[in-house]
This record gives C-alpha cells, structure tokens and sequence, in this order.
C-alpha cells in the first residue's frame, strides 16, 4: 500500500481519522482510566501515588487534545496554546509537592 492510500485509510478522505481512529483512542484513554484505578488500590504504590497519577493524567489530555479536539490536524500554534499551560500547570504542582512533602523533612 502506498503512503497516500495508507494515509487515506486511516484518516478518510478529508483528512480527519475514521470512526475506528476513534474507537481506538477511546479503548486506550478507557485503559489508561482502569490503570489509574488499579493504581489507587494497590497498596505498595502509595509512597509514588501522586507522580504517577499525575503522568497519566498528562498523557490522557493529551490524547484528548490531539485526537478529540482534533490539534493534531491543525497549525502548531493551537498545540502550544494548551501544551504551555499543560507544563506550567505541571511545574506548580511539582513545586507545591516539593514545598509541602519534601522541604518539611529536612527542616525538622
């Protein structure tokens, strides 16, 4: 199969993916929702709860992003207006998690 055809199969005509390319991303954001479940209720992930919860959450918005709000097809431009704040809003929390479970143990 060509690019061009294989590119035409996976994304329709116009450009934009199928209702499969949907389908997908759903059973894989529905996956990564069941893991994040499963995490809570394990006992021995307690102490890294919080970073990797944070880290799946990142990677399903995302996924939401570029495949439902349909970024992946549009100028870079749209991507940084809501991939910036995605990183800013991650440095603060990991500096607010610094500054309240980290500091306050080397300052006893």
């Amino acid at each position: 199969m060509s690019d061009s055809t294989a590119h035409d199969v996976a994304h329709g005509a116009d450009g934009h993916p199928t209702w499969r390319t949907y389908v997908v991303v759903g059973v894989i954001l529905t996956a990564i929702t069941a893991v994040e479940v499963a995490i809570f209720y394990i006992p021995s992930m307690a102490g890294m709860i919080v970073p990797v919860l944070l880290a799946l959450s990142a990677i399903k918005f995302v996924i939401v992003v570029l495949w439902y709000m349909h970024l992946k097809f549009d100028s870079r431009v749209f991507s940084r207006v809501f991939f910036a704040p995605l990183f800013l809003a991650m440095l603060v929390v990991l500096g607010m998690i610094i500054l309240f479970k980290v500091l306050p143990k080397y300052m006893i």
